[in-house]
């Protein structure tokens, strides 16, 4: 079925704001032209992710990304100037920990300066990494692009505003920051081996973009509960659309990664010219994680230029009362608690271990499963980045370890 976007027009009136600011349908280019699925041909392709899915068949998981778009970054990459500032024992501490935790990457920056650049196996400064949950903050840094330019007018503005098939229904609550918070009050994440269950169909469907906007359930109150939802991630690929006209993958390159100066990678989609996945499911050198975190650590402004609406980093930093360690596709390192992760405070699954306090009280970070973590320190810009595969089960991953002893070996200076 080719994809039409005759539903997807933006509503008559706009806020003030978004005045002469209408975005025209999303225009793919040839080489993302809709290879027209059917239906058929859909449910078929659908049902053959499942089955492999469920075999668990080496490239089913995270990694079995079918169709794959560019995503293009700086056409001029500039490394950052290499630097000191963190004593060395402190730095070979650090380092040895990622090595033995099954990393691929482990990078420091601090003051505009490389401290460290550390691959390990076959990985090297190009490779692309698969960024899981990494691609959340990604998503959230698009949405403060698209602020910038004019095409979203705040946080609270109505998701319903762009998604306009949840006009008139109770979805028509469900702000941005409530997407961007995992407040929308959507189901949430969670495992099924059923092949009708919403969860399967609305990750590994060709439609997928259909299934989340048409029925994917809202099960409570939105900005009632926090509940982590990879939904939730997704359907900003669609909110970006509508909202500028622009395939995601193509703003996300050109307003995003370009302004940073950051390599480019690939994006998986639900089928050939379809929509991308924003929630997950982004490929990326791990210098390009890097860099987005710099620019949060520098308050959304990029060599003098300012990237971000100002405040929109204090909001992403900024937990809600249903997370007090959950912020906008960031999580918030304070208060201390010893064991925690991205679902609901009130479930145990998917938690990490925490030694001890975080030892900057304005530490927050990109979070992504097996551990794949970037945390940022504004008040000593600094940033630590650790990706690779899940560490270990013994002796268990500390989640404080790596920005703790590079914190501590920047006091010694």
């Amino acid at each position: 079925m080719k994809r039409s976007f005759a539903s997807l027009a933006l509503p008559t009136l706009l806020p003030a704001l978004l005045a002469g600011c209408a975005a025209s349908p999303v225009s793919r280019t040839p080489a993302h032209a809709d290879t027209a699925l059917s239906e058929a041909e859909a449910e078929a392709l659908y049902q053959e992710r499942f089955a492999r899915y469920m075999r668990r068949e080496p490239g089913a998981g995270l990694a079995g990304y079918d169709t794959l778009a560019p995503v293009e970054g700086t056409a001029d990459w500039t490394p950052f100037p290499n630097g000191g500032g963190v004593a060395p024992d402190a730095l070979a501490a650090a380092r040895a920990y990622a090595a033995q935790a099954n990393s691929s990457a482990f990078l420091v920056w601090q003051g505009g300066h490389i401290v460290s650049e550390d691959y390990f196996g076959d990985m090297t400064a190009t490779s692309p990494v698969v960024s899981k949950s990494l691609a959340k903050p990604l998503a959230t840094i698009a949405v403060g692009r698209a602020m910038a330019a004019g095409h979203i007018a705040s946080l609270d503005q109505p998701m319903s505003d762009f998604l306009t098939e949840w006009q008139d229904t109770p979805k028509a609550a469900i702000t941005i920051r409530q997407v961007l918070g995992m407040r929308s009050g959507l189901l949430p994440q969670g495992s099924s081996t059923d092949p009708d269950s919403v969860l399967n169909r609305s990750y590994l469907h060709p439609f997928h973009d259909r299934v989340l906007i048409e029925d994917y359930p809202l099960v409570d109150t939105p900005g009632s509960r926090y509940e982590y939802s990879n939904a939730n991630g997704d359907l900003v690929a669609l909110l970006i659309e509508r909202a500028t006209g622009t395939p995601y993958e193509e703003w996300v390159g050109r307003e995003v990664l370009a302004k940073i100066g950051a390599r480019g990678g690939q994006i998986w989609m639900d089928h050939p010219g379809g929509t991308p996945h924003s929630g997950c499911c982004v490929l990326l050198p791990a210098e390009s994680y890097l860099r987005l975190a710099v620019l949060l650590a520098q308050d959304g402004t990029w060599e003098g230029a300012r990237l971000l609406p100002e405040g929109f980093v204090t909001a992403m930093r900024t937990p809600s009362a249903q997370n007090p360690h959950a912020g906008l596709g960031v999580y918030v390192g304070a208060p201390y608690v010893e064991w925690r992760g991205p679902a609901n405070p009130e479930l145990t699954y998917g938690r990490s271990y925490h030694s001890e306090p975080y030892a900057a009280d304005d530490l927050f970070l990109f979070d992504g499963n097996s551990n794949q973590v970037v945390y940022v320190v504004p008040s000593r810009q600094l940033v630590v980045l650790r990706t690779g595969d899940s560490p270990p089960k013994e002796p268990v991953w500390d989640n404080t370890v790596l920005p703790n002893l590079i914190l501590r070996g920047l006091s010694a200076n």
